[in-house]
């Protein structure tokens, strides 16, 4: 499988596991974009930016270091005393996210379908579960199959919804609640919103980067974060032209499909459970990968305990569980993204090249260990 995949894997990948719940609902984008009118816009460029960026960066330390996980590469940015906070507080939180995509399906199954909130608790936990099984290949098969649909699904409901109320949305480019925002500042909310989407995104990105040439590596992370861009704008489009009504509302793109009709509003819910899975599989992988070798009978045991576990959290219930980790998130991912930025522009001053030329002699070939190991440290 090395060195097989096409940017265009990569770019659907990197952009499978960042639109979950949150993006495809429209709650998200309006926290962090919507609020600000069309300086939102300027928030979802710096963003966009941003996920190229940083993109491109995990993508290739992964492909240097060999990685298998991403504690090579968060270990190799940000030390070992560093890196170690940041990988462990990293591991938390994926597992966090299953709970909040299990618990998400479950409102889904419950508000649109009119379904006990379990039974979309339990068939998330399952196929989420199933998929990671079969190990990293099939991971990176079922995210870059679904991820093309769900954007074009994205920007289809986008494109109508503009179309429809072309005039509310010139009417609303002055609409502008920054206190209703998560983030009062729009510059900061772009990179807000960058930081705590890429620990999501590291877990699936570091052990591709190990599977693609690094021309494919560059250009998936370039036609990734363009295609997060672009899908950021078009809701952000889409959620101005409904404005203030769908401000209220806590799964607004749901609430905009239904009145295109009835029928798109229920394949858009179909559509908001493939985007919850593909961020469900991507962090239960990197959960399991973190902990154990994957494809070992501990590997297994271990993802099928953690779905056990998440699903029995995720009768916490969606919003709650979404109000409590993401902005907890949020700040460890700039954390993240300044470790990551530090490495490469300490390397860029130190004559590199390229800010993307990393060293892996440290790593390659040797087992990642906590323990004190000074073998191979000396000249």
């Amino acid at each position: 499988m090395e060195k097989r995949l096409s940017a265009f894997t990569v770019a659907s990948v990197y952009v499978g596991t960042v639109v979950g719940a949150g993006f495809a609902s429209g709650q998200e984008v309006l926290q962090f974009f919507g609020y600000f009118g069309l300086w939102g816009i300027g928030a979802v460029i710096i963003s966009t930016v941003l996920f190229i960026v940083f993109g491109m960066i995990i993508l290739e330390l992964g492909n240097k270091l060999k990685a298998k996980s991403f504690r090579p590469v968060v270990e190799e940015a940000g030390g070992r005393l560093l890196g170690r906070i940041i990988d462990v507080i990293i591991v938390f939180f994926l597992f966090g996210f299953v709970v909040v995509m299990n618990a998400g399906a479950g409102a889904i199954f419950m508000e649109q379908f009119g379904k006990p909130a379990i039974w979309g608790n339990i068939i998330m936990a399952v196929i989420t579960l199933g998929t990671v099984l079969l190990g990293l290949k099939r991971v990176i098969d079922s995210i870059s199959f679904v991820a093309p649909f769900l954007l074009v699904s994205i920007l289809l409901l986008s494109i109508l919804t503009v179309s429809f109320n072309f005039s509310s949305l010139v009417g609303n480019l002055g609409f502008y609640r920054p206190r209703s925002a998560a983030v009062s500042l729009w510059p900061i909310s772009g990179i807000l919103y960058s930081s705590y989407n890429i620990i999501l995104a590291i877990p699936v990105l570091a052990p591709m980067g190990a599977l693609a040439a690094v021309e494919n590596l560059r250009k998936g992370a370039i036609l990734g974060g363009l295609g997060l861009g672009l899908g950021s704008a078009a809701i952000t489009a889409g959620l101005l032209a409904k404005a203030p009504g769908i401000t209220t509302l806590e799964v607004p793109m749901i609430a905009i499909a239904g009145d295109i009709s009835p029928l798109f509003r229920n394949i858009y819910s179909i559509v908001l459970l493939a985007e919850v899975y593909t961020t469900a599989v991507s962090s239960l992988y990197g959960f399991g990968s973190r902990l154990a070798e994957p494809d070992s009978i501990n590997y297994k045991i271990l993802v099928s305990i953690a779905s056990l576990f998440a699903l029995i959290l995720a009768r916490f219930g969606f919003s709650n569980l979404v109000n409590t980790l993401f902005p907890l998130e949020g700040a460890v991912g700039l954390i993240l993204l300044g470790a990551l930025a530090y490495y490469t522009l300490k390397k860029k001053l130190l004559g590199f090249k390229s800010p993307f030329v990393f060293s892996a002699k440290p790593f390659i070939g040797k087992k990642m260990s906590w323990g004190k190991n000074k073998k191979g440290r000396k000249k």
